[in-house]
């Protein structure tokens, strides 16, 4: 079973305090849960363990449904490792696991994690057809012998902080909304790729982001945005569309990189959106165009500056 041979290359010093889920998006709601794992792992001398997952269990589970994800692995580990984890373990998800009883799970996690206790939200659920509530996992822990802290849920503006309702902001282009919900900026990383190259004719050279046919985006339009190169902070203005205006098909991330001199091809940059300052839209000519991306910069900038930093 692949599950027990990923869980078997672990060889923890020390029981653990187990927590477990997807954490897309490393958001308050997880943070706060995150939080209280490590401590209560502190207090009771034991590494703080997160288990999650390679790929959405739901997609496992519905393979029609292509969850977009907010941060991949990689970043979900760097984020997770932030708060203070001591052990992060990714799991393929197959269907032999959704098979698994929460029962022969939790017997998993105690034999090769030495698992003294779990830490959940009040809606998780694991095992075949989610029988692991929060209740059965109680009645599970008292008869084999560990603890089951149940942390609530975080609130803003009366929504739980989830990263569905993280998605639907996105799509809506209220990076605000997902800024208050994430607690930082929404970013997406990756290299840059040759484009079309129709924005150096314009005036405006850009920078094609490279990213999956999985990542969450911004819903469609220019934003104002920072960007990171080697580790230095440029203003930049990132369009997220098809350029309607000369009929292209494929999704694209373009990124004016402000006052920026040099070949950005090949390397790899992090834009953070700031503000959307508009939808994308079809121009009649490539000069209607000029003229309005000129207009997008400078209230771009003026936008930025008045927020003073990223």
């Amino acid at each position: 079973m692949l599950v027990e041979e990923e869980l078997a290359r672990l060889s923890p010093d020390k029981d653990t305090l187990v927590t477990i889920g997807v954490f897309d998006g490393v958001h308050l709601g997880h943070k706060h849960l995150i939080s209280q794992l490590v401590g209560k792992a502190e207090q009771e001398n034991l590494l703080s363990v997160v288990v999650t997952f390679r790929r959405h269990p739901q997609e496992v589970l519905h393979p029609d449904t292509r969850l977009p994800f907010l941060t991949s692995l990689a970043e979900r580990e760097k984020l997770l490792k932030n708060e203070g984890v001591d052990i992060i373990i990714p799991l393929t998800f197959t269907a032999e696991t959704s098979r698994l009883s929460a029962r022969d799970f939790i017997g998993l996690l105690r034999k090769h994690l030495g698992m003294r206790g779990m830490v959940i939200g009040p809606d998780f659920a694991l095992g075949k057809k989610r029988e692991g509530n929060a209740d059965a996992l109680g009645k599970l822990g008292r008869e084999m012998g560990f603890s089951v802290t149940v942390v609530p849920p975080v609130m803003i503006d009366g929504e739980i902080v989830s990263s569905t309702a993280i998605r639907k902001a996105l799509s809506d282009g209220d990076v605000h909304r997902v800024r208050r919900l994430v607690g930082r900026g929404f970013s997406l990383r990756g290299p840059v790729v040759a484009g079309a190259g129709r924005g150096v004719a314009l005036g405006f050279p850009t920078a094609n982001l490279d990213f999956g046919p999985e990542q969450a985006l911004p819903a469609d339009g220019v934003y104002a945005s920072w960007v990171s190169i080697k580790s230095k902070i440029f203003p930049a203005m990132t369009n997220i569309g098809t350029n309607p205006t000369f009929g292209d098909k494929r999704r694209a991330v373009e990124v004016y990189v402000v006052d920026y001199r040099g070949d950005l091809y090949g390397k790899e940059i992090q834009v953070e959106f700031v503000e959307r300052l508009r939808e994308e839209k079809r121009f009649d000519n490539a000069e209607e165009l000029k003229k309005q991306m000129a207009e997008d910069v400078k209230k771009g900038i003026s936008l930025l500056s008045a927020k003073g930093g990223n």
